[in-house]
């Protein structure tokens, strides 16, 4: 289990993913899976508030590979019609095989993530 040499990368492949947050604060949205042979740029991890009267928090986090998820925003009041930035291209993370990010809020279906990320391997 171990990922690339950057300096060796071959494919680079632009993705995003999306996805409701629920009040599970444990939800997966991205996984690099363990023996994937890929590092994960995560270049912005947004969160709009689709719910156009009521205010909700968002907590999001990154498990390392048998780790314990580690916040990167931990209960976030993201206003009514409103969107956080968590993270940009300018403070972009790495996730390693093995390691994920995980998602919830406040309450049921008011938010929803977006994340987008570069597969390089």
């Amino acid at each position: 289990m171990a990922a690339p040499n950057l300096v060796n990368v071959t494919t680079i492949t632009a993705k995003s993913t999306q996805g409701d947050l629920t009040t599970t604060v444990t939800t997966e949205f991205l996984a690099n899976a363990a023996a994937s042979g890929k590092v994960f740029k995560v270049n912005s991890i947004l969160v709009a508030n689709i719910d156009g009267t009521n205010s909700a928090d968002a907590s999001v986090f990154i498990t390392k590979s048998g780790g314990s998820p580690i916040a990167i925003a931990s209960t976030i009041a993201v206003p009514a019609d409103s969107t956080l930035t968590v993270i940009d291209k300018n403070t972009a993370i790495y996730l390693e095989e093995g390691d994920n990010i995980e998602a919830g809020a406040s309450a049921d279906s008011d938010l929803v993530i977006t994340i987008n990320y570069e597969e390089l391997s």
